[in-house]
């Protein structure tokens, strides 16, 4: 059987084509700038104390380092743990479960949820409107004398689309201008040996398929909630989450969909064990962890713009 599968991983690799993050994505500069200052901006929320920022710190990973985030009137937004919004662009839905089929939606569902931003349309369009600035930036961006809730939205969406890290090592060394040492090198083919890259490939290693948790020796005990099942009622969806991506992984601590694992160490051992029926031992995990620390990428330049 463990021969069958290294077969099927290494048939797999060879067809699997892993892409750099590129160095440049194309966007609306203009709406982008607008949406930035949207995303930092906490009079979106309904106590004007949570912005987009405080769960998703661009300055950092792109998360909170949270197991949960905390919402408007100090509410912890259990159960799910606030995914990394770097390289969002490229997966194939948004949320842990996939509900969101774009940026902008995924943007207005938190900006409406009462756990986290816990605003409505018309008050969010009453309240901008009575802004100066963002009805001049409104006209001249839109061109348009009334802010709309979706051009708010579209504006944080094209910002967000600008969220791409590159230039990591590892992609780097896969456009042949670095080479990885030794134990990130090792670390790499075990991560193809093994059969991580099975779920973990693409250009943003994650985030284009939807995977169950604990596939091979037993179930990963965990309350499920918020699955994939809640979005197609297909009972083989229970226990299903979006793959997560690893570009940034070393940054985006805690693990896991519940947040429930804190170091990244820990989390490899727990997949390969429960998804792949691997116990790795220590030496293979920080090889494999080292290699993961070659997906961190630089900030994204919208950062520095203005």
């Amino acid at each position: 059987m463990r021969k069958i599968l290294i077969f099927f991983v290494i048939v797999f690799v060879n067809a699997q084509l892993l892409k750099p993050i590129p160095e440049h994505i194309e966007y609306n500069k203009q709406k982008a700038l607008l949406g930035k200052k949207l995303f930092f901006d906490p009079r979106l929320s309904i106590d004007n104390t949570i912005s987009c920022a405080s769960c998703h710190n661009v300055f950092k990973g792109g998360d909170d380092n949270r197991q949960f985030s905390i919402g408007v009137h100090h509410q912890i937004d259990k159960p799910m743990n606030s995914p990394t919004v770097f390289n969002a662009v490229f997966n194939i839905a948004f949320f842990w479960n996939g509900r969101a089929p774009t940026l902008k939606a995924q943007a207005e569902e938190a900006n409406q949820n009462p756990k986290e931003m816990g605003m409505n349309r018309e008050l969010l369009e009453k309240k901008l409107n009575k802004i100066s600035e963002y009805k001049k930036l409104f006209k001249k961006v839109y061109g348009v004398d009334y802010i709309n809730y979706d051009l708010v939205f579209d504006a944080i969406a094209e910002f967000e689309k600008a969220l791409i890290t590159p230039n990591s090592k590892f992609d780097l060394y896969l456009k042949g201008k670095v080479k990885l040492n030794k134990k990130e090198k090792e670390g790499f083919m075990l991560f193809k040996r093994y059969g991580c890259i099975t779920c973990h490939n693409g250009i943003n290693f994650g985030g284009n398929s939807y995977q169950k948790i604990g596939v091979v020796v037993k179930v990963y005990k965990i309350p499920r909630d918020l699955d994939r099942f809640y979005v197609t009622h297909n009972p083989d969806d229970k226990y299903v989450y979006k793959v997560p991506t690893l570009r940034n992984i070393a940054l985006t601590y805690p693990y896991f969909h519940d947040g429930s694992v804190k170091t990244l160490k820990k989390a490899v051992k727990l997949m390969a064990y429960y998804n792949l029926g691997i116990e790795l031992n220590n030496n293979e995990t920080d090889k494999i962890v080292a290699f993961l620390k070659t997906l961190t990428g630089k900030k994204p330049k919208i950062l520095d713009e203005k």
